[in-house]
């Protein structure tokens, strides 16, 4: 995979530049989702008195809701909602747009040290625009995990997978499947990389992203997409509960 990554690069690489280029000139802006980024929901189940379940949804700009109107309707809102069927929760977003994985790293430090049971990521496409080499992207995955184990008092860490980029629709061929590919090669670092860590599990659903469950700028999860990625991740969630 990496050998056909670096042989499409430099067949391609002065059409994939303009394409690129092009792409940041014309593409669509979208906002954050507006509303709280922090509450706490009592338990709608009436059921024997169980701890509070404290949540942190972080990342980059899926994670923040950008194209979704309200955070009701996007990530964290599908989460929380869910989550406190069975438990009081409380949660905090920490998610902006733009952020690699380094540039979350740095906001998570700006963060007072405390507990979470559980913590979902989202963070990887701006590590695949931004070209991050395998090498680089494995160390700061592990910078990432060792934050997050130690300053928040070993967490259940969901991370999700780089989505198929490919089947974006902001993207044109062939820079769709050359972003895909990468995103591909990061994705297996980042699984060779958990591997090292048991409070850790990677949410890679591969499903066809139709294009009602991309917002309007074709990049971005819609309400549709939020709610069907937030099912997936509690899924996977609830698998891992029941093992340990």
């Amino acid at each position: 995979m990496q050998v056909s990554w670096y042989f499409v690069t430099a067949l391609l690489w002065p059409l994939l530049l303009w394409q690129g280029k092009r792409l940041r000139k014309l593409a669509v802006r979208l906002r954050e989702a507006a509303g709280d980024r922090a509450g706490s929901i009592a338990a709608s189940k009436v059921t024997a008195q169980q701890p509070v379940l404290k949540v942190l949804i972080c990342g980059d700009s899926a994670a923040a809701g950008v194209g979704i109107a309200s955070q009701q309707q996007a990530l964290a809102g599908h989460l929380t909602r869910a989550l406190a069927v069975a438990n009081s929760v409380e949660w905090q977003l920490v998610a902006q747009s733009g952020l690699c994985c380094n540039g979350l790293i740095k906001l998570l430090q700006s963060m007072p040290e405390q507990n979470f049971d559980q913590i979902y990521v989202s963070i990887g496409v701006n590590n695949v625009t931004a070209l991050t080499g395998n090498r680089q992207y494995r160390e700061l995955c592990r910078e990432l995990l060792a934050l997050l184990s130690t300053r928040f008092q070993s967490p259940l860490i969901i991370i999700s997978a780089i989505p198929p980029m490919q089947q974006f629709t902001a993207l044109p061929w062939p820079l769709n499947q050359w972003l895909g590919l990468k995103a591909r090669l990061l994705n297996r670092v980042l699984a060779q990389e958990l591997a090292q860590w048991p409070n850790a599990v990677l949410v890679d659903a591969k499903l066809p992203l139709s294009p009602e469950l991309l917002a309007a700028d074709g990049f971005h999860p819609s309400a549709k997409g939020a709610a069907l990625w937030a099912q997936l991740l509690l899924e996977r969630a609830a698998t891992d509960c029941k093992q340990t």
